[in-house]
């Protein structure tokens, strides 16, 4: 589920208890792992994948415009391992690409928060979210929305539980 909004403090409350989860998925990693990759413009579609255990993270995309850019994709595992988190975005904050689709797929685990960004914050600045018709979010998916996404991304962050098995 995406980050919910509401007018009451009900609302407020609502969008804060899925970024402390993911607060504490990431500052209670037992394993992590980051990896930079080019994001590359030209039309064609490109993916990168990150695993840890038996949870894997892909980004998959495609961008027109500009250069290759230099991007990072972050994924922990929870010290009780029910946790898995996914982080993609440019470190230098936004990016100049123009995306004309993006999916960031998790296998192992089922999305429980999940947020993209057309600016991630870097140098004083705050991140900037998409709005919620450009992107949606499904158990194991976030991706972008045809005909409402405004080709702008800079970042993803996902929050996903594993499974428990039951004895």
């Amino acid at each position: 589920m995406a980050a919910p909004s509401g007018r009451s403090g009900r609302g407020l409350w609502a969008a804060l208890v899925p970024a402390a989860l993911l607060c504490l998925a990431a500052r209670a990693a037992e394993e992590s792992s980051a990896a930079e990759f080019d994001v590359r413009p030209g039309g064609e579609v490109h993916s990168f994948s990150r695993s840890l255990e038996d949870r894997t993270c892909t980004f998959t995309y495609s961008a027109q415009g500009g250069t290759n850019e230099q991007w990072q994709m972050n994924v922990g595992i929870s010290e009780d391992n029910q946790l898995f988190s996914c982080s993609i975005w440019r470190p230098q904050g936004k990016s100049y690409l123009f995306f004309t689709q993006f999916k960031a797929e998790v296998k192992g685990a089922k999305i429980e928060y999940a947020m993209a960004y057309s600016q991630a914050a870097v140098g004083g600045q705050s991140d900037i979210p998409l709005k919620q018709e450009e992107f949606e979010v499904t158990e194991t998916t976030v991706a972008h929305r045809e005909g409402k996404f405004r080709f702008e991304l800079s970042k993803l962050v996902i929050a996903a539980r594993t499974p428990r098995e039951e004895l």
